[in-house]
């Protein structure tokens, strides 16, 4: 994951899908050769000469100054998301901040509080979107996580190879696609991380769709939303989500699925909960072993 090549492509991309009339540009009378903006035009827009926007997008620039960046991303029209993956790639020293790839390990804490979430799912992702722990819930509606050996126990593996995911998880095609998105964040900002490059490197060789989402460049940071779920046996979950960095820890997130209170999901819940009741000696938080 050349950071160089990352850079050129992303920025190609996005100036090619901003067209000029939402870029606010007149036509200027000339022939029009490519389908969205051209570089002169980004350069413009941003306030910098073409000579410095065409070495930004070849990656050339070294590290441009925050206005700069601001400005690029006004001109490009990106998000928030959008505009920190292009400063990551920007950044010479991306890699030296975020080397760090030793074992990650869930705090006892985090545990018990899996724990008492026992209402709702709940599960705690790192690196790569790994999956370090979960409660009972998060077994019973999303996958097995103890059926699978620790280096599957992963979203992106689950939602792009495992065939069962197309029926379980509603709206399959926008939720697998935003996965990549979020991978696709994640390599910018660890460029030299070997394991993850290893399972891009996989998704690529097995999932027929992988390629196509990581080429388009999306990035994505998934902080909330709502989820549907298809269980085999209760129907229908539908599902609030609300995600949160960990304190002490940014490379792990907590993910909270809440339900309406008396909805029909709440009810399918309850029905779930007393199912999977552990015995008494067993814990309701299962944490998975270390992950790379």
């Amino acid at each position: 994951m050349d950071s160089r090549s990352e850079l050129a492509d992303f920025l190609r991309i996005r100036r090619g899908r901003l067209k000029p009339d939402q870029a606010g540009l007149p036509e200027d009378g000339r022939t029009r050769r490519v389908s969205g903006l051209r570089r002169d035009e980004v350069a413009r827009l941003a306030g910098v000469s073409t000579e410095y926007y065409t070495r930004l997008e070849q990656g050339r620039a070294g590290n441009p100054s925050p206005e700069v960046l601001e400005a690029l991303g006004r001109a490009l029209h990106l998000d928030a998301s959008e505009t920190e993956h292009m400063r990551d790639l920007l950044s010479r020293n991306a890699a030296a901040r975020r080397a760090h790839t030793g074992p990650q390990r869930v705090r006892p804490g985090l545990h018990l509080m899996l724990r008492t979430l026992q209402h709702v799912p709940a599960f705690v992702l790192g690196r790569r979107t790994d999956v370090l722990a979960y409660n009972r819930l998060a077994r019973a509606v999303l996958t097995d996580f103890d059926a699978l050996p620790v280096p599957a126990r992963n979203l992106a593996r689950d939602h792009l190879l495992d065939p069962s995911a197309r029926q379980t998880v509603g709206d399959w095609e926008r939720i697998a696609a935003e996965t990549v998105g979020i991978l696709r964040l994640e390599a910018g900002r660890r460029p030299h991380d070997r394991q993850l490059a290893d399972l891009v490197g996989e998704l690529m060789l097995r999932s027929p769709h992988f390629t196509t989402w990581w080429n388009d460049h999306r990035v994505l940071r998934c902080t909330h939303g709502a989820k549907l779920h298809h269980h085999p046996v209760v129907g229908d979950l539908h599902f609030v989500f609300e995600s949160f960095p960990v304190p002490g820890d940014a490379e792990q997130t907590l993910y909270v699925y809440n339900v309406e209170p008396d909805s029909p999901t709440e009810q399918a819940l309850r029905l779930l909960e007393s199912w999977n009741a552990p015995a008494p000696d067993r814990e309701s938080a299962r944490p998975a072993p270390p992950s790379g």
